[in-house]
């Protein structure tokens, strides 16, 4: 193996190290603390995505509170995706709004196929009778 292609290699490899592979170990580093660093009250996404509160934070796993209700799961630290910046307080209060919104599109689109069934049916029999006066004219 001649001195060029030896060069040529190590070029190689310097440039998926820096390109690919160390990246890679910072952003596990950086995961590795934003999930080592998780306390009570943060407001977390899971890698499945459920959206929760944590309410209690041991060793190798983590309690999340996903709603008003009170829901509550036991979750292994390493299934946090995301810790949120929103403030829990915030976060019920849009889902409030979420839902009244939500909540009145499934009434709007629940009526909609019950009114447009009779609006329907008079235009034909409307037809039907002006198709019997040209016959009785001609």
């Amino acid at each position: 193996m001649d001195s060029a292609s030896l060069i040529m290699l190590i070029v190689l490899i310097a440039i998926f190290y820096f390109m690919l592979i160390r990246p890679e170990n910072k952003r596990k580093k950086q995961a590795q603390e934003m999930r080592d660093n998780l306390k009570k009250g943060d407001v977390i996404t899971t890698i499945g995505g459920i959206v929760g509160k944590i309410v209690m934070v041991t060793g190798e796993t983590i309690v999340i509170e996903t709603s008003e209700d009170r829901v509550r799961m036991e979750l292994a630290k390493w299934a946090v995706s995301t810790v949120s910046g929103q403030t829990p307080d915030a976060s019920p209060s849009k889902k409030k709004e979420k839902k009244d919104e939500s909540e009145g599109k499934e009434e709007k689109s629940i009526d909609l196929p019950i009114a447009e069934a009779p609006a329907e049916a008079p235009v034909e029999e409307a037809a039907a009778p002006a198709e019997s006066e040209e016959k009785k004219d001609s």
